[in-house]
């Protein structure tokens, strides 16, 4: 009878430990998950920040009757088809990492056009000297460091999450459990470059 006692004690202590190892587990990835998400809005704020930018940036361009009107049609386009990808659901974004990577692509392409429209600008002194165009371009520059810095805090909580999700025993927690937790994309630095878009006056 006190060997069962025993037996049926030790049963519970060992469910309890258990238990409360799951617990800590599963909470441990709802909180890093929490930080992802967190941090993917701080990026998409930045993002878009810039988007609401541009058509100032293209306003104040436009003003100079002469300046090539395929280099602003290229920046409309390359924001338009941000505003398209952004418009999906975060979560969609963040649990597809080709729906992730076309998002950066977007990003990217927007990043590309900016930086040729500040290239060609360089022609044009009269626009360049304007306080509008200066003013725009200050507003510019610090988006992009924000950018950098986001997405640098993003990939930093998607490691964190990550690689929760592979320790052991959460690994084999969640695929015994079935838990819905799956590793998050991380931002990669645009073909041929390793540095964030500079603006230069």
């Amino acid at each position: 009878m006190t060997k069962t006692i025993g037996c049926g004690i030790a049963l519970i202590a060992v469910l309890a430990i258990l238990g409360m190892v799951l617990y800590g587990q599963y909470n441990g990835l709802v909180t890093q998950e929490e930080n992802v998400s967190r941090a993917w809005s701080d990026v998409e704020n930045v993002y878009q920040r810039r988007a609401d930018l541009i058509p100032n940036l293209v306003a104040t361009v436009k003003g100079s009757a002469e300046f090539e009107q395929e280099t602003l049609q290229n920046v409309i386009e390359a924001r338009s088809r941000v505003g398209q990808i952004s418009g999906q659901a975060a979560e969609q974004i963040l649990n597809d990492p080709q729906k992730f990577q076309q998002f950066q692509q977007a990003q990217d392409g927007l990043s590309s056009a900016l930086s040729r429209l500040l290239v060609v600008v360089e022609r044009y002194p009269e626009l360049k000297s304007t306080q509008a165009y200066q003013d725009l371009m200050v507003q510019l520059e610090g988006t992009e460091n924000r950018i950098a810095v986001e997405r640098r805090k993003f990939n930093e909580a998607a490691q964190g999450f990550n690689t929760m999700l592979k320790k052991f025993p959460t690994n084999l927690f969640s695929k015994m459990l079935g838990w819905h937790f799956a590793p998050r994309p991380y931002f990669q630095a645009a073909a041929g470059s390793d540095v964030a878009p500079k603006v230069e006056f």
